[in-house]
């Protein structure tokens, strides 16, 4: 069982070294180039699905628009509350429920306007031929989609599917909901372009729009919503007011359909507007009722004075009486309109009182000027209270809050108290001019009856008619000012950039986001992988890890090999990695002299597995003996799979298999290479038993005759952790080398070659290195695509149960159990 040290990550191998993590990462790069393409491929699914949303805006201003009807030159005042006050208030009207009933009813926006697309049903608002214009007097079909398709440019096919004996229906004039008996399954049937619709669950009449295109085949869905759901979408409109300018309102919404966001905005302050306008156009309507009722009573008397100047007419010289009273009736005449206008003042004062204590909604007070009243502290505080008694009207459509409710109504109160102790106080004012006016009127009197008396009753009918026709004229001249004011009033709501569709607005969905998150969980996910493999590999990555897990000497390193072919000393004689090869074969010889060893020299390498390199190996050591001008023959003894033979582009029709069971000679066998000194000697066709034949005795006279004839024998050989081929073959070797391979040959395969030396099975073995790179002390890059498959069949022949391979998950199972004991 393998210590606890074998974990790279549990020791030294821990620390993380982020050039080499580089490396491995890089080594995987077809991972990422997957992951890549599909999170992008995903992204690009998910965005095409989706619907786009869109963001539009539109921006109002709120100023106050005097009216000259409440100017101080009339004594009328109007004001909201102020600015601030005002803006608060419209803005918690556009979100307003009543306001938005009144918006959504106006644009009809309950009925939806479909269209089929290949993901999605997308919202055709505004685009469609044609508008269905509903009679909201009778019941229509809640919720049921029915399909429009246009036969002709002037009959169309309505198709509907029932999937019950009822459906739902909804009366939109009073929104009352309700329900109709029909006859589940597909409803289908043509009516002609602006036919009257009339069905027990549906009546409206289509009508084509004067748009250019052929319609004729599309299909359209129209359906009816619920009413109350569609105001409550809509009253989720953003509403903000700007934090610079306090008087500016941003209105902004988010849909899949612009026309249908431009409609509803421009449509909500208009409305807005409208509804203010009328709010403003209410006081001077109270203003020309209240002149009105006057002038019904003051006409009368009117006439009545009109009726008695032409009885007393009759029969008098009229113009003789008149002049004898000439003198007094211009006076008389001041002091009466002085009087009646000090009563008017009064008797306003007077309903004002009774108003403000027996009424709670203020919103119907005429304006003071209306009596002449120039008070200014009557005129700010009637206004003001005009003003709350509007907003609280407002709020009981928007507002839920009772602290509100009480904050105004406390405000209105306060008010209402002082604009009490007002009137109370100019009432004073008043009844003391009123009394002064009437002892001058009774000085005048006294002086009028020292007159004929037919002069008094002349006096007394011309007063009643001069006084009636001068009030009536100033009434007629306040009427005038309300309805010139009320035709020129302005709302105070105004348009600073209307809703608009101008080819932006578009926010979703966020493609480009979408795009970089999967570009960034397509890089992720294999990083993670390749983070993972990166700690839990326990492949053999440097010397320093050969030389802790066996004492068999490391006597070469090999690099990384950068040819198309195995021939990398040959084609490449000046690189490193030739020379790494020289530095290999300095050490042999000096293996070779430590055993005194003459003449021939013979050389085996072996590994634990295939893909280490051992062909490789076999063919670059073999190449840098024959540089240096010594016969060497690499003999491929590979016999289960034969493969050197393509690195020199020969063939494989004979070879040490027909030498060895007699067929051909050993010249008939070796075969010529490019590289001088060089020959090879290939396995020759796949024998039934490779093992039987390299243990006979025609196997030491090869060697003896290859001795004979070249100055170094490379032998290459199966894996020795596979089959035992390498086993029969090592008594012929002087030097075994096995080859190990950087990232590729497991830490556990160790154990292997250290049991086959104790066992006295190889000897004379050393280590080789290979694939090793040398920025790092990890990384891949190998290139020789080995890819065995080697389908070596049974084998028991040499193979001991101590030599199998460790896997990862019994290090796991074994460091989880030794923790446990430490515990």
């Amino acid at each position: 069982m393998l210590d606890i040290k074998d974990f790279a990550f549990f020791e030294k191998q821990n620390s993380f070294d982020f050039k080499a993590f580089l490396i491995k990462t890089g080594s995987y790069w077809r991972w990422f180039v997957l992951g890549l393409a599909l999170s992008l491929f995903v992204a690009y699914q998910v965005n095409i699905r989706k619907q786009k949303i869109y963001s539009l805006e539109t921006t109002l201003a709120v100023k106050e628009q005097e009216n000259p009807l409440f100017t101080n030159n009339t004594s009328l005042i109007f004001n909201w509350g102020g600015t601030s006050d005002q803006v608060q208030t419209i803005a918690t009207t556009l979100k307003s429920r009543s306001h938005n009933e009144l918006v959504i009813d106006k644009l009809s926006f309950y009925v939806d306007y479909l269209k089929e697309e290949k993901y999605f049903t997308e919202d055709v608002y505004g685009y469609t031929p044609f508008l269905v214009h509903l009679d909201k007097t009778k019941d229509q079909m809640l919720g049921n989609p029915m399909n429009i398709r246009f036969v002709s440019p002037n009959e169309y096919e309505l198709t509907t599917h029932f999937s019950s004996n009822s459906v739902p229906l909804i009366n939109y004039s009073t929104n009352v909901k309700s329900t109709q008996s029909v006859v589940s399954g597909d409803y289908k049937k043509r009516f002609k372009v602006g036919q009257k619709v009339n069905l027990p669950f549906l009546s409206w009449t289509l009508d084509i729009k004067d748009l250019p295109g052929n319609y004729v085949g599309q299909k359209y869905i129209v359906k009816l919503n619920n009413f109350d759901d569609v105001v409550t979408q809509y009253r989720n409109v953003k509403v903000s007011i700007d934090e610079k300018a306090g008087s500016i309102i941003k209105l902004s919404l988010q849909g899949t359909n612009k026309a249908r966001i431009v409609d509803y905005l421009n449509e909500t302050v208009r409305m807005l507007m409208k509804k203010q306008l009328e709010s403003k156009n209410l006081f001077a309507e109270n203003t020309i009722k209240y002149i009105d009722t006057t002038l019904t009573l003051m006409e009368q008397n009117l006439k009545e004075a009109n009726n008695d100047l032409k009885d007393f007419s009759k029969g008098r010289n009229v113009l003789e009486i008149e002049k004898r009273g000439e003198t007094y009736q211009l006076q008389i005449q001041e002091l009466d309109l002085a009087r009646d206008a000090v009563t008017r003042k009064i008797n306003y004062f007077n309903a004002l009182n009774s108003y403000l204590k027996n009424s709670k909604d203020y919103s119907k007070l005429p304006a003071p000027s209306v009596a002449g009243i120039d008070e200014p502290n009557i005129i700010n505080n009637v206004a003001q209270l005009i003003a709350l008694s509007v907003r609280r009207s407002e709020m009981a459509y928007s507002v839920k809050s009772e602290l509100m409710f009480n904050n105004i109504d406390n405000e209105i109160a306060a008010v209402k108290r002082v604009l009490l102790e007002n009137v109370a106080a100019a009432k004073v004012a008043i009844e003391t001019e009123s009394n002064q006016i009437n002892r001058k009127i009774q000085q005048s009197e006294g002086k009028i009856e020292k007159l004929p008396e037919e002069s008094q009753d002349y006096l007394r009918i011309t007063r009643k008619f001069n006084l009636s026709n001068s009030v009536i004229d100033a009434y007629l001249q306040k009427r005038n000012e309300a309805q010139i004011v009320k035709a020129a009033n302005l709302s105070d709501v105004q348009f600073i950039d209307p809703a608009k569709d101008i080819g932006g607005g578009l926010i979703g969905p966020r493609t480009g986001v979408n795009y970089v998150i999967a570009l960034f969980v397509g890089l992720l996910i294999p990083l993670l992988i390749v983070f993972l493999i990166f700690f839990i590999n326990n492949a053999i990555q440097n010397a320093e890890d050969i030389s802790s897990l066996t004492n068999i000497p490391l006597i070469g390193v090999i690099g990384v090999k950068h040819t198309s072919s195995n021939l990398a000393v040959f084609e490449k004689p000046k690189s490193a990695l030739s020379e790494s090869f020289r530095a290999l074969r300095s050490s042999l010889q000096f293996l070779y002299k430590k055993q005194n060893k003459e003449g021939s020299k013979t050389l085996m390498l072996t590994s634990t597995v295939s893909g280490e390199g051992k062909t490789f190996c076999s063919i670059n050591i073999a190449t840098v003996f024959a540089i240096s001008e010594k016969k060497t023959v690499i003999v491929g003894l590979d016999l289960r799979k034969p493969k050197i033979f393509d690195d020199f582009n020969l063939k494989n029709k004979v070879g040490i298999v027909n030498y060895l069971i007699g067929e051909n000679s050993l010249d008939e066998i070796v075969q010529k290479t490019k590289i001088p000194y060089l020959d090879v000697i290939t396995s020759g066709p796949i024998p039934p038993n490779p093992s039987e034949l390299i243990m006979g005795e025609t196997m030491r006279e090869f060697i003896e005759e290859l001795k004979l004839r070249y100055d170094y024998i490379i032998l290459d050989t199966p894996p020795v952790g596979l089959v035992t081929d390498a086993i029969e073959l090592a008594p012929f070797a002087d030097v075994t080398l096995y080859i190990m391979r950087q990232n590729f040959t497991k830490k556990e395969m160790v154990s292997l070659i250290n049991n086959r030396v104790q066992r006295d099975e190889l000897s004379n073995v050393s280590i080789v290195l290979n694939g090793f790179e040398n920025k790092a002390k990890y990384g891949t890059g190998y290139g020789y695509g080995y890819g065995y498959g080697y389908g070596y069949g049974n084998y028991s022949n040499g193979y001991h149960e101590e030599d199998a391979p460790i896997t990862f998950w019994d290090k796991i199972r074994d460091f989880i159990k030794k923790g446990l004991q430490k515990k």
